[in-house]
């Protein structure tokens, strides 16, 4: 049969060149099932509920801020070494349709920690919904993509070894999710170290999670206590922040003042 050829896109061709830097990345996962029953009821009660990436973006970080080794990259020059960054950076998948083509972008979301879930949230949606050339992440990296092939895989050698450029450009942390889209449990690929993914809220009040890292920088143990974690600060300091953004929107109430 005779095919037709096409062009490939700036985001696809960014695709690639995000599968060529994690092909080598020796990563492993776990997936575990949080119950999120108090976060839920909390989420009921928001006006405007943050999105699920939202959330998922500041619980990851508010665990990192208290484990350094999440926050931590591994670094092939000027010599091996793992370089710890005094926050976490969050790379968000974005999905999106540009030219009538599905592709997925990365928005860059620094120290969500100590960013309220409205802020982040906000970024997020920003990161969706506006023209790509008016969200910095998108432009700095297609800006790259447009390259030649030889000086693209140069720039993200340099990108990928040293460790502050990698905290630049790739995060601490990736969060991804396919859960608009039904169930089911992903485990993406990305230059790393960590890598984030949910699911869909069940009817037990539960939702899969998957941590994908770098096994040269930890082990599974730390992961698991790290998931234990992730559930624990999902229904109380992130519940406590939702219910807290309720009781500021609610309005006072009026006493009467007898004349």
């Amino acid at each position: 049969m005779r095919g037709t050829v096409r062009k490939i896109s700036l985001p696809r061709r960014l695709v690639a060149d995000l599968m060529h830097a994690s092909i080598r990345i020796p990563f492993v996962s776990l997936s575990r099932p949080l119950n999120v029953r108090q976060l839920l009821e909390a989420r009921a009660l928001a006006a405007q509920p943050p999105g699920w990436a939202a959330i998922f973006v500041k619980a990851f970080s508010l665990v990192a801020k208290d484990e350094s080794v999440l926050r931590t990259l591994y670094a092939k020059w000027p010599r091996p070494s793992f370089y710890e960054l005094p926050r976490s950076v969050a790379m968000v998948a974005i999905a999106r349709v540009e030219d009538g083509q599905h592709c997925v972008l990365p928005q860059k979301v620094p120290a969500a920690d100590t960013l309220t879930l409205s802020e982040i949230d906000a970024q997020i949606r920003h990161a969706k919904d506006a023209p790509i050339g008016e969200v910095p992440a998108f432009r700095k990296i297609l800006r790259v993509t447009r390259l030649t092939l030889p000086l693209r895989r140069l720039i993200w050698l340099v990108g990928l070894n040293f460790g502050r450029q990698r905290a630049n450009w790739f995060g601490s942390f990736g969060v991804t999710s396919v859960a608009a889209y039904g169930a089911g449990e992903l485990h993406a690929l990305s230059p790393g170290p960590f890598i984030l993914s949910y699911g869909v809220v069940a009817a037990d009040q539960t939702i899969d999670v998957v941590i994908r890292w770098d096994h040269r920088i930890t082990d599974a143990a730390l992961i698991a206590k790290a998931l234990t974690r992730l559930e624990q600060v999902l229904n109380t300091e992130i519940a406590a922040e939702m219910r807290g953004q309720r009781q500021q929107a609610e309005p006072k109430p009026v006493r009467a003042v007898a004349t």
